[in-house]
């Protein structure tokens, strides 16, 4: 599937290229790794071990500063460059891991987080949020806000604040801005959604057409962390699901996906549905790519590729751009 593009004059998109044989292998042993460490995980406390397991054998970032934060209560990690003159303090992209509301973690997300860090010459505030099934909706999307409102009390000006997340992660990123418009406060700069789960109630044609595609992420396996995730609250909730939210004042947004996802018809959606309220939309689909693939620099030429297209976008929307 060539790469989609949404072309409007409020969404840009952006022409990736065709897949090269090399890219195709490269993600042929990725996904050979995935099923390893994923056979026989089938419910969320598996899951959770299972993508542990699997970053564990990934390297850790380098070139590198970083100490611990409590961010009003919530466990962070504040990552910068290793550089002389690097202005910690200045611009920061707010970074919160996927894991399906139920796993990933600082570790899991650290490599990626890193590699921003030094293509966008900002800081970088990784968090680690409550995970499900020992809390559910909203302590996910709570511990995100809280984390961006500390970052603000702490020095940063929203227009240098950059907020992004993959999957679950992306989920929350949207809700988290979506609540501070809700709440007539300030938003960052801009956001960035990888694979964002946007419509817990998985109605996405992408959810059928891309299920031999797909290793990793399913309709089966979104039902299977609804109930845990929402109780009673409907799947349709825009509290929860933002394609069903009023998306009219979100800041410019990154979207990157790939063709074979499930997940697609999840980002398609919100990209439309944001272009149509007026949003800033630049939307990216890459061809072969698997669900996760920017955290695995260190084995898939497009995982430095879709970061620094993000990297890129978060310098274009500070408010103060790296003179660097």
């Amino acid at each position: 599937m060539a790469a989609t593009l949404l072309l409007t004059t409020a969404a840009v998109g952006q022409d990736i290229g065709p897949q090269s044989q090399a890219s195709r292998e490269q993600v042929e042993k990725l996904v050979g790794l995935w099923k390893d460490h994923f056979a026989g995980a089938d419910n969320l406390q598996q899951r959770r071990m299972a993508f542990k397991a699997l970053m564990e054998t990934t390297p850790g970032p380098t070139r590198i500063q970083l100490r611990q934060v409590d961010a009003d209560g919530v466990n962070a990690e504040l990552i910068w460059p290793a550089r002389l003159h690097h202005p910690i303090g200045e611009r920061v992209i707010l970074y919160i891991h996927g894991g399906g509301f139920s796993g990933g973690s600082i570790r899991t997300h650290s490599l990626l987080a890193g590699s921003l860090a030094k293509a966008a010459s900002s800081d970088v505030l990784l968090i680690d949020y409550r995970l499900m099934p020992e809390y559910g909706y909203p302590a996910q999307i709570n511990d995100a806000l809280t984390a961006y409102r500390w970052l603000l009390d702490n020095g940063y000006d929203n227009g240098n604040v950059v907020v992004a997340g993959d999957g679950a992660g992306g989920n929350i990123a949207i809700e988290t801005v979506l609540r501070q418009i809700q709440a007539a406060k300030p938003l960052p700069a801009a956001v960035v959604a990888l694979s964002p789960i946007t419509d817990l109630a998985a109605t996405g044609g992408s959810m059928t057409s891309n299920a031999e595609s797909d290793q990793l992420v399913d309709k089966a396996w979104i039902e299977t962390l609804r109930k845990p995730y929402l109780g009673r609250r409907p799947p349709t909730d825009p509290q929860a699901s933002p394609l069903y939210a009023d998306m009219k004042g979100f800041p410019p947004l990154l979207l990157q996906v790939g063709s074979g996802e499930a997940l697609l018809d999840d980002t398609l959606r919100l990209a439309d549905k944001a272009r149509q309220a007026g949003v800033d939309v630049t939307t990216e689909v890459w061809p072969g790519m698997p669900h996760q693939w920017q955290l695995f620099p260190s084995m898939l030429d497009d995982a430095d590729r879709a970061s620094q297209n993000i990297a890129e976008f978060a310098i274009r929307h500070f408010a103060d751009r790296p003179k660097e």
